[in-house]
């Protein structure tokens, strides 16, 4: 069984023998922690009551989890609104609608259906950093709790914002709704038995598409493995093709991934995701003289980004691999869009947040645009394929050595330390980055170039690489 702590939340298996990962008595502990220091990030004036907003995935857990949130909310002292089943975007968003002190999202995202998770957000609706996560998780081991007294509990109202949600992505300037509907489209979406269910058939209505929804009621009962990955869309792949439609979408449980099919049934390729709707906004603002233009991805996102943004004079900006990072390194340069490779689209002039609603409005307008199909529009970027390797070593000891070693035999080339070790090779447009995992002693290896055997090759030899340094 698995409890996953870190500054973001804690994740787990829910159940089982032995209680199981994530337990009753952890969900209450770290509940707990995050209200206790509600008052660090947010001092409130004249002793007034904080309000926190609980949005929840359809997993077969959800219910469970979001009567033990919202109950010891109320036992802290604080008001709560519950929005019941909402996307990971929609509870971000509602932070602000609600005018609430933060957030809490009970998803365990693209994970299977044994497992959930708190997510911790702050009263702009974005991810806590990195001090204010380890303050909650030494609280929460610390067993120091102090409950609020029968006539200061809290409240709990409810209230589903997945309509204002839409109406916010409807209402953003770059999604051009009257182009979209002149085109007609017809897709097929793969709504994975969770929330994407509800939110997604709505906004494409909306955006007049017809859709076709596979997976489509919230049971939580998912019809496959959830992650959006191209091994796991095959129904999707198959109906697009019989259904003769434009596109496929595939979105993860809570809605922040976002993967596209073509209309010949071939992958978009997930890492493209971000690049087509960058390459989009920089189009628009290209045409209406912004500048400057920024944007930022992850260490292990795909270079077509920076080559994109790079086209229409911009300047690419790399973060630390995870969400908040990359938000951060966002309000640090004020990029126009970022986001990461695993579909995951974050645009400022929505919410700092990964959307898959706001990535599918933009992606469909970039399309009615320009007027070719995805497959075609598709050939119209950089050409470049991941190869995805890891190391299982035996201690942190190894991985240390093996990281410092790998700066200094590349040394000659363009190295990035911020998180793990990033080497470009700029003259061959290629690049490997070595990152240990934060839960087991694994190195996780991604690599880049035009062909995905040039990739596989660039993985190889850092890997026998790695593997004499063990041998020395």
């Amino acid at each position: 069984m698995t409890l996953i702590k870190s500054i973001s939340g804690i994740r787990g298996t829910i159940g089982g023998p032995q209680g199981g990962g994530l337990t009753p008595v952890d969900i209450v502990k770290f509940t707990y922690a995050y209200c206790a220091t509600l008052s660090q990030r947010k001092p409130q004036p004249n002793g007034e009551r904080y309000k926190i907003v609980v949005g929840r995935d359809a997993r077969i857990s959800g219910e469970m989890v979001e009567q033990l949130v919202c109950g010891t909310l109320v036992a802290c002292g604080v008001d709560v609104v519950k929005c019941g089943f909402a996307s990971t975007p929609t509870t971000e968003l509602a932070v602000g609608f609600a005018g609430a002190d933060g957030g809490i999202i009970l998803t365990a995202s693209h994970n299977p259906r044994q497992w959930n998770a708190l997510k911790l957000l702050n009263d702009k609706g974005e991810f806590l950093t990195a001090a204010e996560g380890q303050a909650i998780l030494d609280l929460a081991e610390s067993g120091d709790f102090d409950f609020a007294p029968v006539d200061e509990l809290g409240h709990i109202e409810e209230h589903d914002y997945t309509d204002e949600h839409i109406d916010a992505v409807l209402a953003l300037e770059a999604v051009d709704a009257e182009a979209v509907r002149a085109a007609g489209f017809k897709v097929v979406l793969d709504a994975i038995n969770s929330v994407g269910s509800i939110i997604m058939p709505r906004l494409l209505e909306k955006l007049g598409v017809e859709c076709i929804t596979l997976n489509g009621e919230p049971t939580g009962d998912f019809a496959h493995n959830p992650e959006p990955l191209p091994k796991n869309l095959v129904e999707l792949s198959s109906t697009v093709v019989e259904q003769k439609a434009d596109l496929g979408i595939s979105v993860d449980p809570d809605v922040d991934r976002l993967a596209f099919i073509c209309e010949n049934g071939e992958p978009f390729v997930e890492e493209y995701t971000l690049v087509a709707v960058a390459d989009y906004l920089l189009d628009e603002a290209v045409k209406k003289g912004v500048s400057p233009l920024h944007t930022v991805s992850n260490l292990s996102s795909s270079r077509a980004l920076r080559d994109v943004t790079e086209a229409h004079g911009g300047t690419y900006f790399a973060a630390a691999v995870g969400e908040v990072n990359v938000t951060t390194k966002m309000h640090e340069v004020g990029a126009i869009i970022g986001g990461e490779g695993n579909g995951g689209v974050i645009y400022p002039a929505s919410h700092c947040g990964r959307d898959a609603m706001v990535g599918v409005a933009l992606f469909l307008s970039n399309l009615a645009h320009k007027k070719l199909s995805a497959s075609a529009y598709k050939a119209t970027l950089p050409q470049y394929f991941i190869a995805k390797n890891r190391m299982d070593l035996s201690d942190a000891e190894q991985i240390n050595r093996i990281l410092e070693a790998m700066k200094q035999h590349f040394a000659s080339e363009k190295v990035n330390t911020i998180d793990g070790v990033k080497i470009d090779f700029e003259q061959k447009k290629q690049w490997v980055h070595l990152r240990k995992s934060n839960t087991e002693p694994i190195i996780r290896i991604y690599s880049e170039a035009a062909t995905e055997a040039e990739a596989q090759a660039l993985a190889d030899e850092v890997i026998a690489i790695a593997n004499g340094i063990l041998n020395v």
